[in-house]
């Protein structure tokens, strides 16, 4: 089946693939060339993985999930298919997503710095909570084929919906949290005079929040929607049958009225005959 504004898509997907990319790259060149790099040994370069596993599986690896239902070169794979390909990389996001917490909170309790006080800090483990419980609800619900069609139809909406306001605050946490480090890590030259290294950070939130955008906007056109495949079934909205079922059930029971038409036609047949048959013996006799 072909896309309705195929072109538009295609070029929308490699600008968000481009930015996203970039916001990764930008990311590692800021911890290592202004950061002084990498480590897990409860100093700075242990925080540095903070950004740097954030940007590249809560922003990058999840905004790819949430459309990779788009991509029209996916429309003809299975269902199944798509669905845990979906999950795993939410999965592959929520695990460095946990990773990049616990070397925060190393790096906390190393230095002997307060966890939990910002705004940033509330609002990203809130964030991640969320996320690991939509995870959760996905996969028993969604991916697993134990759960009745109604209760999928109910969840469906809010599964969406909850998503993609779970990446939205991803979005606004990641760009709170650059600020927030740059304000305590910036002395001399101060953050306010716009060192080369603000300017750059600043650019990297810009690149993210075009990320984002490019994100919501693919997801949210209804043109370039997984067509429903032909043999799914459907609930209706209302709580009615789901759709085709009516109709077979209907051409069932005329099946059955036509059976039983012809059932009776046939007794009623050999009751003739057997009527005519006992007539003509008693006549000739």
């Amino acid at each position: 089946m072909a896309m309705e504004g195929y072109r538009g898509f295609l070029a929308l997907l490699v600008s968000a693939l481009l930015v996203g990319f970039l916001s990764v790259i930008f990311t590692l060149i800021w911890v290592l060339h202004y950061r002084e790099g990498l480590g897990w040994d409860g100093t700075a370069l242990e925080f540095n993985w903070h950004p740097v596993l954030v940007v590249t599986g809560f922003v990058f690896i999840l905004g790819i999930a949430i459309i990779v239902y788009r991509l029209p070169w996916t429309w003809k794979c299975s269902k199944l298919l798509m669905k845990s390909i979906h999950a795993g990389l939410n999965t592959v996001a929520a695990i460095l997503a946990i990773i990049s917490l616990v070397a925060v909170f190393d790096f906390h309790n190393a230095k002997k710095i307060p966890n939990m006080y910002s705004l940033h800090s509330w609002v990203g483990l809130t964030a991640v909570i969320l996320y690991i419980l939509q995870l959760l609800l996905g996969f028993l619900v969604f991916l697993l084929p134990w759960a009745p069609l109604s209760l999928r139809a109910l969840l469906m909406p809010i599964h969406v919906y909850s998503g993609l306001f779970i990446f939205g605050t991803v979005i606004a946490t990641v760009l709170m949290g650059l600020t927030e480090k740059l304000i305590f890590a910036l002395k001399s030259p101060a953050y306010s005079s716009l060192p080369p290294e603000g300017v750059f950070t600043n650019t990297l939130g810009l690149l993210i929040l075009v990320f984002g955008a490019l994100i919501f906007w693919i997801v949210t056109r209804p043109q370039w929607k997984r067509p429903k495949e032909p043999n799914s079934v459907l609930l209706q909205p209302n709580g009615g049958a789901p759709e085709g079922v009516e109709t077979s059930v209907a051409m069932n029971f005329g099946n059955m009225d036509k059976s039983d038409s012809e059932l009776n036609n046939e007794a009623a047949a050999r009751k003739r005959n057997i009527t005519l048959d006992e007539a003509g013996q008693r006549s000739t006799m």
